[in-house]
């Protein structure tokens, strides 16, 4: 059976779920799957009826992990065991939550062998990806560690004599988070981190597709240290997902969700939140566009798009799909960048020899690959790649492209970026706007005045002059517009969306009423 039919399952098997996840048993033997269990209350134990689901290699087919497939009543178990700890956690001095997060940031790295040997077997990914997410989640708590003493109020002026008055933040209570498989680590811990030093505590929904190297970070807070129940750790088989999510997103103790995932999901799951009147945060997909202008350094452009393009084979929400070049510079970009896309070749990343490593699946390969084969025959020029292979597809570049293609306007969440070629300046921002995407964007040019203007006019949450559609600092306000979703992660700007905003009054003197 191909890998891509047998990525999961949901299986009866009666194994040990308890023994949670055990990545020292792949580094002494790989053909050993990973066991992942359930956290809950501080517990690792085994979903409902011992249920358990299947994650298989996308390079191999070989069963990667066994998991636990949690059901409703579990859900019930988590969320129960979140609104026991939330008291106690809520009441937590700043720098006690800071030890810990601090804690869970060393405890990360110490870890980095586990985590780089799931993630390379349930993603596919390169060594230097996982590594890369590893280091960022480290920093991601590191940061949040920082804002603990942050989560604070302010004086709010009075009409009323003898009256003071308050705007007062305080944690909003269980928070659900939902993380994606691509980038596991930085977007599992960012997804948890900064609701963790608001005072919150959180139901994890780990990602089918790699869910022992989501387990394993709630493995991580529990030997860092945090209390029984502060963070619960829920998988569940592929098919089961709407069920779990809107049973997490309904139950009442849940006030806060936060979605990182596809657009279309992200619709769902806005839509149950709002049924539920719960505030939610999404950052979605997106088609980001890198704009070279007439004055580019060409050689930083060139090097920064094939970054942006085919790190992690494309598949990060800020990689750069649309290049937009205008025609003064674009025979010597192209020529420049097909040769660079021309030396990326995909192959098994356990190998180290490859830069770009597998895709998810190889049905996520073939159907990126129609979206070059649409892009040709409606007229486009292949300059590199362009062959998918089980779930390897090499970076492949497509030039002239036009609105006419899908790939004009689909997100491919693959090694693919598409050239189009336009006239002007007011031509290249109307092509990057012309997207139902906002998410990130890039623009070079040697005049900054010019480059600053023109990424003022961009509609994205984020915007590079200079450098590549890819980056990531955990302080920073991380969000998109559009169809790339709302709410920000990171920095200040998260204390928002993980804390209620009270107002409250102290009267020294005497009332007043009409009655």
């Amino acid at each position: 059976m191909a890998s891509s039919e047998r990525n999961s399952q949901t299986s009866t098997a009666r194994v040990d779920p308890t023994r949670g996840v055990e990545p020292a048993l792949a580094l002494r033997n790989e053909q050993q799957p990973f066991l992942a269990s359930l956290l809950i209350g501080g517990e690792a134990c085994p979903a409902e009826k011992d249920a358990v689901f299947e994650r298989r290699s996308p390079v191999s087919g070989e069963l990667a992990t066994i998991a636990a497939a949690a059901s409703a009543d579990d859900v019930q178990r988590a969320a129960r065991a979140a609104a026991a700890a939330f008291p106690g956690w809520s009441r937590t001095s700043p720098s006690e939550r800071r030890r810990l997060l601090e804690a869970a940031a060393r405890r990360l790295m110490e870890r980095k062998a586990d985590f780089t040997a799931a993630m390379l077997r349930e993603t596919g990914a390169t060594e230097a990806w996982c590594s890369f997410n590893v280091e960022l989640g480290s920093e991601i708590f590191i940061d949040a560690a920082g804002m603990t003493t942050m989560v604070a109020g302010s004086m709010v002026p009075s009409n009323r004599p003898g009256v003071q008055s308050f705007a007062m933040r305080q944690p909003a209570g269980v928070c659900l988070a939902i993380a994606p498989w691509n980038a596991p680590i930085i977007l599992g811990v960012r997804s948890i981190a900064m609701a963790l030093a608001c005072g919150n505590t959180v139901i994890f929904k780990a990602s089918e597709l790699c869910p022992a190297t989501h387990r394993l970070i709630g493995e991580v807070l529990t030997e860092a240290g945090f209390p029984a129940g502060v963070v619960n750790v829920i998988s569940n088989a592929p098919a089961d997902a709407s069920l779990v999510v809107e049973a997490l997103i309904a139950h009442p103790v849940v006030r806060r969700v936060n979605f990182t995932g596809s657009t279309r999901v992200g619709r769902i799951v806005a839509q149950v939140a709002a049924r539920h009147l719960k505030r939610c945060l999404l950052e979605l997909g997106g088609k980001a566009a890198f704009l070279v202008l007439d004055d580019a350094d060409i050689g930083e452009a060139v090097k920064a798009a094939a970054f942006g393009a085919y790190f992690n084979q494309g598949q990060i929400c800020m990689s750069t799909e649309r290049i937009i070049v205008m025609d003064e510079v674009a025979e010597e970009f192209v020529g420049r960048l097909a040769e660079k896309v021309a030396t990326l070749k995909s192959g098994d990343p356990a190998r180290g020899i490859f830069p770009i490593g597998a895709m998810i699946t190889a049905e996520s390969a073939r159907r990126v690959r129609s979206l070059v084969e649409d892009a040709i025959g409606k007229g486009a020029t292949l300059l590199a790649g362009g062959e998918a292979h089980d779930a390897f597809m090499d970076a492949t570049l497509i030039d002239n492209v036009t609105r006419s293609m899908r790939i004009y306007r689909e997100e491919s969440f693959g090694p693919v970026s598409a050239i189009i070629r336009v006239s002007s300046v007011e031509e290249a921002i109307t092509v990057a706007n012309d997207c139902e995407y906002g998410l990130s964007g890039a623009v070079f040019g040697r005049d900054i005045g010019r480059a600053l203007e023109v990424a003022s006019r961009i509609e994205s949450g984020i915007c590079h002059i200079n450098s590549a559609t890819v980056a990531d600092e955990p302080q920073v306000p991380f969000g998109g517009v559009k169809a790339s979703g709302y709410g920000r992660f990171g920095g200040a700007a998260a204390l928002d969306e993980f804390t209620e905003l009270r107002w409250v009054t102290l009267s020294t003197m005497p009332g007043s009423y009409p009655l």
